[in-house]
């Protein structure tokens, strides 16, 4: 017998399948502009254009709310890569709206709801950082050790040779 995989995250899935993102809007149209464009494809709710606040102008970009979720995919199946006022659109369903600050970032949720998840995540950090720090201390003892070694063998071997002499003496120095 086998069971199904669980169900994706809420959050790949959660899409509002009414209303659909219009990006690419040129700097001439406006709220009623775009309601004039995707009324063809069925009865509207809603359409926004999100201001920028420094410019008190939209910021390329809209939501169209339709009552009808087939009105919604008619729309983006036939607006997107469309031109309007010379500009071409990208039409797709639009996510859910974000909390700043959330890491999930749904609305659904509180912004405290991810605070759990951060806790671990900077645990999990620290715990890396440390075990980094030892992993490097451990190859640079080894390597002190190794180069030692070196020096050993090589002040065993040639005691004439001025150039390893000269690096015995210097790790003897370091020690």
């Amino acid at each position: 017998m086998t069971t199904a995989p669980p169900p994706p995250p809420p959050q790949l899935t959660t899409v509002q399948k009414t209303t659909v993102y219009v990006g690419g809007l040129a700097e001439e149209v406006n709220e009623s502009i775009l309601h004039a464009a995707f009324i063809p494809f069925g009865e509207i709710k809603d359409v926004k254009t999100p201001l920028d606040l420094a410019t008190n102008k939209h910021r390329s970009f809209g939501f169209v709310t339709f009552l009808e979720r087939e009105d919604a995919a008619a729309a983006m199946d036939n607006m997107d890569g469309a031109e309007l006022y010379g500009r071409v659109l990208t039409v797709n369903y639009a996510l859910p709206e974000k909390i700043k600050g959330g890491e999930q970032g749904w609305a659904a949720q509180p912004i405290w709801a991810d605070a759990d998840t951060w806790f671990e995540r900077q645990q999990q950090e620290e715990e890396m950082q440390r075990l980094l720090a030892e992993d490097q201390a451990a190859m640079k003892a080894a390597e002190e050790l190794h180069r030692k070694k070196l020096a050993e063998e090589r002040e065993g071997e040639k005691e004439d040779d001025p150039m390893a002499v000269a690096e015995a003496e210097v790790l003897n120095q370091q020690s």
